[in-house]
């Protein structure tokens, strides 16, 4: 016991992990979840006049079981998020910060850079996160790496014209779900956190410790939510994150797709980080292997407490699922990096 003050110094720092159990236990229900209808890179989905939203791109469709995707507008860049006023309007952010309500461009202030999230309330403000001051959507690796915190939380109260900053030194926050409170419940993905912010800008953490990166949230019928889980935590990638020196050169030598960081799809190159003996033998992908990509939407009770969750696991192909939302009954699921939406019974539950 004596030289355990000396041996801290060389210990470092234990990783840990939330473990897949409880609420969180593994399944396969989003690889055996029906193929609603194909869509490349799907990212936002949302749902107007008991019509289905979904972004790819700058393009914004309309969607149906069954059919080809219907282009309703055509952007200058990729949407980066999408929400629909209680009137019907469509809200859309954009890769370049820019934002449009009712295809109309709204001025907002110059820190919002990096929308990754829209929200309406009841009385028609707008909730908008913005995940980043350093880098837009499409970069939020680079963010993670760096263990930014510069997300910030903006309002604009219905019929105001400006925005004004509710909450700020969030680590990417990347969902929203407006309660009928006044507050906002936001998905912090780099804390791996659920936390509530009045319009004060009090916070209250909702839930902790999520084995995953949190993306977007959306209401369920039943007072709950879902929670859309864009990719897994794993040990390698949290170990990484411990080392400066190591991070900072991979950063400037390797290219992004190849870094030791989590991604919305895997498997697609020889080049990838993570393909050793713990991941294939013998030419099989281990489901249970630390995979960098993974698929999981988890529904939330009234209280926004975890019940059950969905997973497309290491070896799984609908993985990096950004946004869910309820549709007649409905679970329609978008994988990002399975570039499909998927559908699910309701009514089927854990």
């Amino acid at each position: 016991m004596i030289f355990d003050p000396i041996l801290d110094i060389f210990r470092g720092k234990a990783v840990t992990i939330p473990p897949l159990d409880g609420a969180f236990r593994p399944n396969t229900r989003l690889d055996e979840a029906a193929v609603w209808t194909a869509l490349s890179e799907i990212d936002n989905l949302a749902v107007r006049d008991g019509k289905v939203l979904a972004t790819s791109g700058n393009a914004l469709f309309q969607v149906d079981a069954g059919s080809e995707p219907a282009l309703l507008q055509s952007l200058p860049a990729p949407i980066t998020a999408l929400a629909v006023s209680p009137s019907g309007e469509i809200a859309v952010g954009l890769e370049t910060g820019r934002l449009a309500i009712g295809g109309h461009a709204v001025e907002a202030p110059a820190a919002i850079n990096c929308i990754t999230a829209l929200a309406f309330d009841k009385e028609g403000a707008l909730w908008l996160a913005n995940g980043s001051v350093r880098h837009s959507p499409s970069s939020w690796s680079a963010d993670l790496m760096e263990k930014g915190s510069s997300g910030a939380i903006w309002k604009r109260d219905a019929g105001a014209a400006a925005f004004r900053e509710i909450a700020s030194g969030l680590a990417f926050p990347y969902g929203l779900h407006v309660e009928s409170n006044g507050a906002v419940v936001v998905s912090e993905s780099w804390r791996h956190r659920l936390v509530r912010i009045d319009s004060a800008g009090n916070r209250s953490a909702v839930v902790d410790h999520l084995p995953g990166y949190p993306a977007r949230l959306s209401k369920a019928a039943d007072g709950g939510a879902w929670l859309s889980v864009f990719a897994p935590r794993n040990r390698l990638i949290e170990f990484v994150l411990q080392e400066n020196h190591y991070r900072h050169d991979m950063m400037a030598q390797v290219p992004q797709d190849y870094w030791i960081a989590p991604a919305l799809s895997s498997g697609r190159s020889f080049l990838e980080p993570l393909q050793c003996g713990a991941i294939k033998t013998m030419g099989i992908h281990k489901p249970w292997s630390p995979s960098r990509s993974h698929g999981m939407v988890v529904k939330l009770d009234a209280r926004l407490q975890p019940v059950f969750a969905m997973h497309s696991r290491a070896n799984g192909t609908r993985h990096g699922t950004c946004s869910a939302v309820e549709h007649g009954g409905t679970l329609l699921v978008g994988s990002k990096g399975g570039d499909c939406i998927l559908s699910i019974d309701t009514a089927e539950g854990p």
